[in-house]
């Protein structure tokens, strides 16, 4: 899995760091400097790790604009698959995997989409969580400004609230 990832390409205008591998390791890089701040480092690393594993499977290019809609949710179902051949641990898989689900919500919260889903989010896993794994997201591509992500983060804290 972690292997078609390389061959998946992105939007250049969103990605400019290319496909979805460079783009896994900049947000494990993230994570890796962040991991403190998270309640459970395991969880939150994994979640980096595979926070795009969906991508390879919805990723479209129609008329030279890549989109991979769904991919979070795609994801959530190929991380459980991927760490059942690691683990038992269920709550560790539903944990990471939870991640992976709702890793997007920050652009739709604070962006007002229909696929905004605060209730989901905050019965299945820890908004807090959801927005440190989203930094790393956002801070993962090129050429990112740190403190406009962190506000859209305080954004989308305060919307869940």
């Amino acid at each position: 899995m972690l292997r078609e990832l390389k061959k998946t390409e992105q939007s250049p205008k969103h990605h400019s760091e290319g496909n979805v591998w460079n783009h896994t390791l900049l947000v494990v890089d993230e994570a890796a400097n962040v991991k403190d701040k998270s309640e459970n480092k395991k969880v939150f690393m994994w979640a980096a790790l595979l926070h795009d594993l969906g991508k390879p499977s919805t990723t479209v290019n129609k008329k030279g604009r890549i989109t991979s809609y769904k991919h979070d949710k795609v994801g959530e179902e190929l991380a459980k698959e991927f760490l059942k051949i690691f683990t038992e641990d269920q709550d560790f898989i539903n944990q990471v995997s939870q991640l992976v689900r709702y890793h997007m919500q920050i652009l739709f919260v604070v962006n007002y989409l229909p696929f905004a889903d605060v209730k989901g989010m905050k019965r299945h896993t820890d908004i807090r969580e959801v927005a440190l794994l989203g930094l790393c997201d956002r801070l993962g591509r090129g050429g990112r400004n740190r403190r406009e992500e962190e506000e859209n983060i305080k954004k989308f804290l305060q919307k869940c609230e």
